[in-house]
């Protein structure tokens, strides 16, 4: 007659097999575990202090568990931010009153600032959907938001006493509003209207140019001014001032204060924006521009809205974005009311711009239409030098 197993051979049984379960998770731990140089793995959750909860097999398994490997965690990859709070911060009229000798020039930009704070406010309470009446002449599908923020900015436009005329890219035609205005202004009222369903950042960017030397005729160096609204979690704009670029950030009550002074783009980066990605297919050199970046594991950001990709510049204070053009990807962005207004922006921070065909800045490109297009590589210097290098062999 079979004896009863007793409760110690019970638990025996079970003992063998949760040791081996364990070494094997131990061995896959370790072959999970990112190696040394590979930072941006250690991001995604696989914590090894995770695994020193489970683990108690023994102090050589466990010095192996502790140590983590260099450059462990996202901060090193991620670059957050370094900028410290301030006790006080100035305001935007502070600012503009000592930073924007022309009292006119000064004008304008309050009035356009004051146009997106309203955006700022429609994008809070308005659903992303079509809208009732299709009046983009290019065939692009517009949006509830998109003719909402187009509105805002045109109201502003014929309400000032210093605008003369301005234009739209939803309609790019030179209108004018005031015979006795003095400026020029162009807007994109809200580009990223393709992921603003994702509620991911978007914006509005603008350029400015003296009735003197007009738009068409002239180039992105004749601007005056130009700025760019970045909505996002905040809504901050970036205004390029007689000496330098600052970023003011909304407040309570669409208050604007300074929350970055002279911003400085460095020569070089870390940062990669690589838009128009088909292109690789047809342009190797673009093909190689991009796998150098990823083999010097350079950090990609890039989200398809052209003002974040671009913004990330000045609060990075490095990066690049690099949109080429070829015959089976054409170019798509408009100098007047998107890479003049960015560029200006860009150069007057530090920073480098190429204009994707020739090499040159992309404020030395002559305006000869409302809508022209262009190529275009903004931000760091050097990243700048490496495009013309290797996509453009300039």
């Amino acid at each position: 007659r079979r004896r009863p197993r007793s409760r110690s051979a019970t638990k025996m049984v079970f003992v063998v097999p949760r040791t081996a379960m364990l070494l094997a998770l131990a061995a896959s731990a370790a072959s999970f575990a990112p190696p040394a140089h590979v930072g941006v793995a250690s991001g995604y959750g696989l914590g090894l202090p995770s695994f020193r909860r489970v683990l108690k097999v023994g102090p050589s398994m466990m010095a192996s568990v502790d140590s983590k490997p260099e450059g462990y965690g996202a901060s090193h990859t991620s670059f957050y931010t370094n900028v410290k709070a301030k006790d006080s911060y100035e305001t935007m009229d502070e600012i503009l009153d000592k930073k924007l000798a022309d009292t006119e020039v000064r004008q304008v930009v309050k009035e356009m600032l004051g146009a997106c704070v309203k955006i700022t406010d429609a994008l809070r309470v308005n659903l992303v959907t079509v809208a009732d009446a299709q009046n983009s002449v290019f065939g692009d599908v517009q949006l509830g938001v998109d003719v909402i923020a187009d509105k805002l900015l045109w109201d502003a436009c014929k309400a000032s006493k210093v605008i003369h005329s301005g234009a739209s890219e939803e309609e790019p035609v030179l209108v004018e509003t005031n015979k006795d205005g003095r400026f020029i202004v162009c807007w994109d009222p809200l580009d990223g209207s393709s992921i603003v369903d994702n509620n991911w950042a978007v914006g509005t960017m603008i350029g400015i140019w003296d009735k003197k030397t007009g738009m068409l005729g002239a180039t992105g160096r004749d601007q005056v001014t130009s700025l760019v609204v970045l909505y996002g979690p905040r809504t901050t704009a970036l205004v390029a001032c007689d000496d330098g670029v600052y970023e003011f950030t909304c407040g309570a009550g669409g208050r604007w204060i300074a929350s970055r002074e002279r911003i400085r783009i460095k020569k070089e980066s870390k940062l990669f924006s690589p838009a128009n990605l088909r292109a690789a297919q047809d342009l190797p050199g673009y093909d190689a521009l991009v796998r150098h970046w990823m083999a010097q594991r350079y950090t990609l950001r890039y989200t398809g809205g052209l003002v974040p990709d671009v913004y990330q510049c000045f609060t990075k204070e490095m990066g690049v974005f690099a949109n080429p053009t070829s015959p089976k990807a054409p170019a798509k962005l408009r100098v007047a009311f998107e890479v003049a207004p960015f560029g200006l922006l860009v150069e007057r921070a530090g920073g480098k711009t190429s204009d994707g065909v020739t090499g040159g800045s992309v404020l030395d490109v002559t305006i000869r239409a409302v809508d022209q297009r262009t190529a275009a590589c903004l931000g760091s210097a050097d990243e700048v030098d490496r495009f013309n290098a290797m996509v453009l062999a300039k």
